[in-house]
């Protein structure tokens, strides 16, 4: 549905702004957003991110702030009875030693976090020497529940698919698929699935965009001879997210919704993963996250809001999927260039790529 480039024009796409945006926010957030001081590794992930899809985590960042990164993303590092993992923030027990991590039932590892803290130690190429690989695949099963989901946090927390894909991840990094019993999770996701071809945060729950991307991820990632959807199946789902696309060249999450910058990527992803990426009209989705820039930097969940790195990630990240086909003699071309996207793990390819050779197990 991309069409050809001829007569197509875009406004710049404004990298530098966006960079500035999410370099910002690696400084500070305003008061306004304290509530996420308990994700910080989350936003992290999104601000630094944003910087390795615009390759500018050179230019906008000095090595001594990498440097101060990642022994913070080390200090998160924790372990006890139930293996090892990464906490969100130092929120309830302060600035910590390497050597002091030791958690308690209040304070254990989280499991999204843990993917988010692997991504953005590889993007700041991280040789993962201190990584306790064997703790985290002790982690994961503490983390699985009788039903194949996935706790956020040992013995208790939310479960659902977001947990349950942030598991799958980690094991297909360390290349070691033994902490997770991947039959009862297929089992799971075969049970969040709705009657109109997406998927639910739970079972019996509405499809959204955001867990049809990560149902269909964790479904490739999972190391199964056949895939467990059937041909049907496949097309249904695919049918769903297509018809996500709305005039405005946007996604909605769900059925009837507005459009969201952030579903350009969660139900973009869906139709790469399934091989569907050419149904999606990169031409009018470029033109909605053109129209999502915030003029201080950044991009919002839609026009006129103002920015955050979570919806500024996830649309550079839609973008490194489905470039748009602009014009040659575009003067503004060249800004809506990016290198590849690997969609099962959300991470530049080169990224991804650096994280699979560091991180895996090798017995």
């Amino acid at each position: 549905m991309s069409g050809t480039s001829e007569n197509f024009y875009l406004p710049s796409l404004a990298r530098a702004a966006h960079a500035g945006h999410v370099t910002r926010c690696l400084s500070g957030l305003p008061d306004s957003q304290v509530d996420l001081d308990s994700g910080r590794m989350a936003i992290a992930f999104y601000c630094l991110g944003s910087l390795d899809l615009l390759k500018m985590v050179q230019e906008r960042t000095s090595e001594t702030d990498r440097e101060s990164w990642r022994e913070w993303i080390w200090e998160q590092q924790t372990s006890g009875n139930y293996g090892s993992g990464f906490r969100p923030s130092p929120f309830m027990t302060g600035s910590m030693s390497v050597e002091e991590t030791k958690y308690t039932d209040y304070d254990t590892p989280h499991i999204i976090m843990t993917y988010t803290a692997l991504l953005t130690l590889a993007i700041l190429r991280d040789d993962f020497s201190r990584l306790d690989k064997e703790g985290i695949l002790s982690f994961l099963k503490a983390c699985q529940r009788e039903d194949g989901s996935f706790s956020t946090v040992p013995g208790g927390g939310e479960t659902d698919l977001r947990t349950l894909y942030c598991a799958f991840v980690v094991s297909h990094l360390l290349d070691d698929w033994s902490g997770v019993s991947v039959e009862r999770a297929l089992s799971f996701i075969a049970s969040c699935r709705s009657y109109e071809g997406g998927y639910g945060q739970f079972t019996h729950c509405e499809a959204n965009g955001g867990t049809t991307y990560i149902a269909m991820a964790a479904i490739h990632l999972a190391p199964v001879t056949s895939n467990p959807l059937t041909p049907s199946e496949i097309r249904k789902t695919i049918e769903w997210a297509a018809h996500k696309q709305l005039q405005s060249g946007g996604f909605c999450g769900r059925t009837n919704k507005l459009a969201d910058a952030c579903y350009c990527f969660w139900i973009g992803g869906s139709l790469k993963i399934l091989g569907a990426g050419d149904l999606v009209d990169s031409r009018s989705l470029a033109s909605f996250l053109a129209s999502c820039q915030f003029k201080f930097g950044g991009i919002a969940k839609a026009p006129g809001e103002h920015s955050d790195p979570y919806h500024t990630y996830l649309s550079l990240a839609a973008l490194s999927m489905f470039p748009p086909p602009i014009s040659a003699n575009d003067a503004n071309s060249s800004s809506w260039v990016f290198d590849a996207l690997d969609p099962l793990i959300n991470a530049r390819e080169e990224t991804a790529k650096w994280a699979r050779t560091h991180i895996a197990i090798r017995r």
